[in-house]
């Protein structure tokens, strides 16, 4: 059966501690190598990923390409504007031809259906970039920064502050699978989809709401914010006013543990969702989570590609 990962829940909780285990384990292996070179094992020699791009991308992009070279594999990258997708060929008839030339398709795009529909049809492993939905393939690279930063997780307190929006989804689906709470803090009307939460409650997670941001990080082990204006979103000045008593501050992070770490998934606009002295001080664990984009998509790309679990 063909393995998608379109949310965290496709792979599942013991799936993606192994993702974890094996990305720290090849991220160590690499230290000090040159980033263009092959892993010793080289798994995915011969293998080509499709990766479709609708919206713009910086660490996504880069890390997937950078991923499948690791593993031994070749990359092709597409957008709508340069292939046939921009002049009206349907997902459908995309995700048969893809399946014949390529043995995975990682998309980046704005409807959720679409990758939905894109996995309906294809007979090779789909993989979520990114939609407006859920942002899996993020949250296994957060996952790896906190547990290689020494957090347990099962049981550790995570805050996210500002915008109910993929992002956030995608980390209640995390609290699920693996044992987390998580306390979200955002003002009416930027709620996130009540039915993560539902799913993650079911399995145990507690996941609560709040209007207050200090309530929301006390005693957190994790503070996680991002950015609140996503492209192309409208009537920005209204939004920027309600989430502006969210930002995360050095006085807000004070209210969390001691030892609490600061993440954000990128790009971030300094002086709205974060201050500066936040995102560059020494709580800060954007760079190690940046990076790790990296090493958990190539434990993506195993598991998808049946190497993993």
């Amino acid at each position: 059966m063909t393995k998608h990962f379109l949310n965290l829940s496709d792979a599942g909780g013991d799936a993606i501690a192994a993702m974890i285990a094996d990305a720290i384990d090849r991220k160590a292996a690499r230290a000090s190598w040159p980033k263009g070179r092959v892993d010793a094992d080289a798994l995915l020699a011969g293998h080509t990923l499709a990766m479709i791009f609708e919206k713009n991308s910086t660490r996504t992009r880069v890390s997937f390409d950078m991923a499948i070279r690791q593993l031994g594999g070749t990359s092709l990258i597409l957008d709508s504007a340069t292939t046939q997708l921009g002049r009206g060929e349907t997902i459908a008839d995309t995700a048969r031809v893809l399946s014949r030339m390529c043995d995975a398709i990682m998309i980046r795009t704005d409807d959720h259906a679409k990758i939905e529909e894109m996995a309906h049809h294809a007979s090779v492993p789909v993989i979520n970039g990114l939609t407006d939905l859920s942002h899996p393939c993020q949250i296994v690279a957060d996952l790896l920064t906190v547990v290689e930063h020494g957090v347990a997780l099962p049981g550790s307190q995570w805050a996210w502050l500002g915008d109910g929006n993929n992002v956030l989804h995608s980390i209640i689906e995390a609290a699920g699978l693996l044992k987390f709470d998580v306390r979200v803090a955002v003002p009416e009307g930027y709620e996130p989809d009540a039915s993560f939460a539902a799913a993650a409650q079911a399995q145990g997670a507690r996941i609560s709401l709040t209007r207050n941001a200090a309530e929301a990080v006390a005693g957190a082990d994790i503070v996680v914010t991002d950015t609140w204006i996503s492209m192309g979103q409208a009537h920005a000045e209204e939004k920027l006013a309600a989430m502006m008593p969210y930002q995360v501050t050095p006085a807000l992070m004070a209210s969390a543990k001691p030892q609490a770490k600061f993440l954000h998934c990128l790009p971030a606009h300094r002086g709205e969702e974060v201050t500066a002295d936040v995102i560059d001080g020494p709580q800060s664990l954007i760079w190690d989570e940046a990076e790790n984009r990296i090493h958990a998509q190539k434990s993506v790309l195993l598991w998808a590609l049946g190497h993993l679990g």
